[in-house]
């Protein structure tokens, strides 16, 4: 492999993250996204250019030094932007990655299924997790910006078909995401993998306004409000027939 496809573009890291995963993290959130969701809380991440080069092996070493940390459920997730933009490295560092002992953890919103993300699907992503927009194409474009929902689906069954563990994650917004219609139909399609150990339920947050701000960028979801208890609630119970384990983030 040639040296420059060793590097990976990264737009920041955190040391101990804690919800990003089983256990404690070490994240790696890589730059650049082809979607651009209205709820992105890390709108900074979207651009593909930029980014601070890391090399491989220069990332393994950072991990290292926090592995005592990790106990016996953490490791490193990678994030973003979405890191599967940034696969062909990815190959190498979670290959290493798997030498020193060290859980790996993909966070992705399923649109990119080439040979490297296959390769990390299939030989060395210990988990996936992967976040579900929307179950209907039209919420899909209006929340991402892009046509295609099918690619995250077509994803997902490629993960299924590796036997290997899977998360899914939901942003629940008042509205759009949150209809019983929506959340049955979410449990109908995937109640039958059998790799799916739990689904994750994002309550709606604002915490990325001033970034989209500071970016220049219209933030459409202005009027859109916060998860009340009883709200929040009702999707557990609706989802809890179809998943092994509903989590509230």
């Amino acid at each position: 492999m040639k040296k420059e496809d060793e590097i990976l573009h990264v737009h920041s890291i955190e040391s101990f993250g804690t919800h990003d995963g089983p256990g404690i993290r070490f994240v790696v959130f890589l730059q650049g996204c082809k979607l651009k969701c209205l709820y992105c809380h890390n709108p900074d991440t979207i651009e593909t250019s930029g980014g601070k080069p890391y090399g491989v092996e220069e990332l393994v070493q950072m991990v290292l030094k926090v592995k005592p940390y990790f106990g016996k459920k953490g490791g490193v997730t990678v994030s973003g932007g979405e890191p599967l933009l940034q696969s062909k490295a990815l190959v190498p560092f979670f290959k290493r990655l798997k030498e020193e002992g060290i859980h790996t953890n993909i966070d992705t919103n399923g649109r990119i299924l080439n040979s490297f993300s296959k390769s990390l699907l299939d030989d060395y992503a210990d988990l996936v997790m992967l976040d579900i927009k929307h179950m209907t194409e039209e919420g899909y474009e209006a929340i991402t910006g892009k046509r295609n929902m099918q690619t995250a689906l077509t994803f997902a069954k490629h993960r299924e078909a590796s036997g290997k563990t899977m998360w899914l994650r939901y942003v629940l917004i008042s509205g759009i995401t949150n209809k019983p219609e929506l959340l049955h139909a979410l449990g109908a399609y995937f109640k039958d993998f059998k790799t799916i150990e739990k689904i994750e339920i994002q309550p709606y947050h604002k915490l990325g306004i001033h970034k989209w701000e500071a970016l220049g960028w219209d933030y459409e979801l202005k009027d859109a409000r916060e998860n009340t208890k009883e709200e929040l609630e009702a999707a557990v119970d609706i989802l809890k027939a179809y998943f092994k384990e509903v989590k509230v983030n």
